[in-house]
């Protein structure tokens, strides 16, 4: 099995893959990954035919460096092995992941992971190069959403399907991914968020967000990918480009805090060393930095480096 290398998903596009129209935009388009969607963009009767655009898609190229994904119909329905047969098969040398949605068990995903085996064996493809991503979708998935994180070393991320979600608990709501009117004494989706990031954490996956439907409500969407970027969530799905630059802007950290950020790693690092003293707790500025700043500081370091983000402030060490 390849070794996995998480890539930054701060803006995950949604791309109906029955519209050619739309696939050759979304080339075009600033996202971190798009994912090219059979399951609910795309009618029962132009699956088949989504099939072939998604593998020409792919093989056409021009994706630059985006993260190429997939998103197949549940195991609940008779399109599932087709769809990933063909894609696979078709055009798996050109595909990063395959996004399963309404994921309930562990055995969910060690199925589309059998029969990914399978089709890399049978086609000569490095095996095991193709990742999963697994959607939660209903309280099922959500109570066995610990055991699903560690079901295949192919998981890369875990997101959140608000739409399916809401309607499988009948929350009181019509817009996918807004809280429901009436229930203003906290976040409702809070339980679920925290649930998703604890069990992706503890295995090294991402966590994202799913998607806000209201498109031309900026604000609503920037609310929304705010509060869970700010728990630590990794991304959010777009549906529409124009809500790609808040998405990206919102999962990168602020220009101030990379720098703090990249500082304290510094300091640490020298306070520690012989040179600088060999302490394990020292001053940056007015605060008290010690193993717990530097593993906060290596968190958001990370995500700012993954996004291409250069230093403006630079520590220089004093001595001791």
């Amino acid at each position: 099995m390849t070794s996995r290398t998480l890539r930054p998903r701060r803006s995950n596009l949604a791309v109906p893959a029955s519209s050619r129209k739309m696939l050759d935009k979304a080339r075009t388009l600033d996202s971190d990954q798009v994912f090219l969607d059979l399951e609910d963009a795309c009618a029962p009767a132009a699956k088949p035919a989504a099939r072939t655009n998604i593998v020409a898609a792919l093989n056409e190229g021009g994706w630059k460096d985006k993260i190429r994904a997939v998103r197949v119909n549940d195991w609940t329905t008779q399109w599932t092995y087709a769809d990933v047969l063909e894609v696979v098969s078709g055009a798996g040398q050109e595909l990063d992941a395959i996004v399963l949605p309404k994921v309930q068990t562990p055995a969910h995903v060690k199925a589309l992971d059998l029969l990914l085996t399978q089709i890399e064996k049978a086609e000569g493809f490095n095996v095991g190069r193709i990742g999963i991503e697994v959607q939660i979708e209903d309280p099922r998935g959500l109570i066995n959403v610990y055991d699903i994180a560690k079901a295949s070393a192919r998981l890369e991320t875990i997101i959140f399907g608000p739409g399916d979600f809401m309607a499988s608990i009948n929350m009181k709501s019509l817009t996918i991914g807004e809280q429901p009117p009436g229930y203003e004494i906290a976040d409702a989706f809070h339980h679920v968020f925290m649930s998703i990031l604890m069990a992706a954490r503890a295995n090294d996956l991402q966590a994202i967000d799913g998607p806000y439907a209201g498109i031309r409500d900026l604000d609503g969407f920037h609310r929304t990918a705010t509060q869970v970027a700010a728990l630590g969530f990794d991304g959010k799905w777009v549906l529409h480009p124009s809500q790609i630059d808040a998405a990206n802007a919102i999962f990168t950290p602020a220009q101030a805090d990379y720098d703090h950020a990249e500082n304290i790693l510094d300091a640490y690092a020298w306070h520690t060393s012989t040179a600088g003293g060999a302490r394990g707790a020292a001053m940056l500025g007015d605060e008290m930095i010690d193993e717990a700043s530097r593993k906060l500081a290596l968190s958001l370091a990370s995500k700012g480096r993954a996004a291409g983000m250069t230093r403006h402030d630079l520590w220089t060490p004093q001595a001791p």
